[in-house]
């Protein structure tokens, strides 16, 4: 057993016994499928995941932003306050906007919107989707896969562990302790560093 509700409640702050129980036993069954098997490696795995899904409460990512500077603050180099204000409470246009035409999602579709971020290391990009159809043999399409993956916990960890894993290849740096590494090849930069420290010093203390 890597990690039981009890700690996961440790390091997750108020995360529902059911919901722990719920979490820690899809951790239990599915990482060591992946090689996600060890202390070392469960800390960064899991310090990641607790920060990209809000604490396990989040399997789809949120656009819906209420005020433009907000828009701006996620995205400085594409919007101004004054081309954001169009897309405030409007995450489908959003989505189309930052997405579409880069990681297989195609102009002038709902690629965007329909692949944005999902699961709980959030899958993004219609390429992504594509690659996971083809590794879990999932007989639907992608966009299906993509709303399962957003609905369901099961495909939502199993999804995070082929990103973690197989796609992004970083159990070895897990090992060595590299989460800003780590960090980087999942997010693209560092965005929310303090959060996920705050997460991984959780897990280095009860793991």
């Amino acid at each position: 057993m890597l990690i039981t509700p009890e700690k996961l409640r440790k390091i997750v702050e108020n995360l529902s016994l059911e919901r722990a129980s719920t979490i820690s036993g899809l951790i239990n069954e599915i990482c060591p499928k992946y090689g996600i098997n060890s202390k070392d490696i469960l800390e960064e795995f899991l310090a990641t995941l607790a920060h990209e899904s809000g604490g396990f409460r989040l399997k789809s990512e949120n656009l819906n932003y209420t005020r433009p500077e907000l828009i701006v603050k996620t995205w400085a180099t594409r919007f101004n306050v004054q081309t954001a204000a169009p897309l405030v409470r409007n995450p489908r246009l959003l989505a189309n906007k930052v997405y579409n035409g880069r990681m297989g999602n195609r102009n002038g579709t709902d690629d965007g919107f329909v692949f944005r971020g999902a699961g709980f290391i959030q899958a993004t990009g219609r390429d992504m989707f594509e690659k996971m159809k083809a590794y879990f043999k999932y007989a639907g399409t992608p966009e299906q896969l993509a709303d399962l993956i957003r609905t369901d916990d099961k495909w939502a960890m199993e999804s995070a562990c082929y990103i973690f894993a197989v796609d992004k290849q970083l159990i070895d740096e897990a090992m060595d302790d590299k989460f800003e590494t780590v960090t980087r090849r999942i997010n693209g930069g560092l965005i929310g560093w303090a959060d996920r420290q705050k997460y991984l010093a959780l897990c280095k203390q009860f793991l």
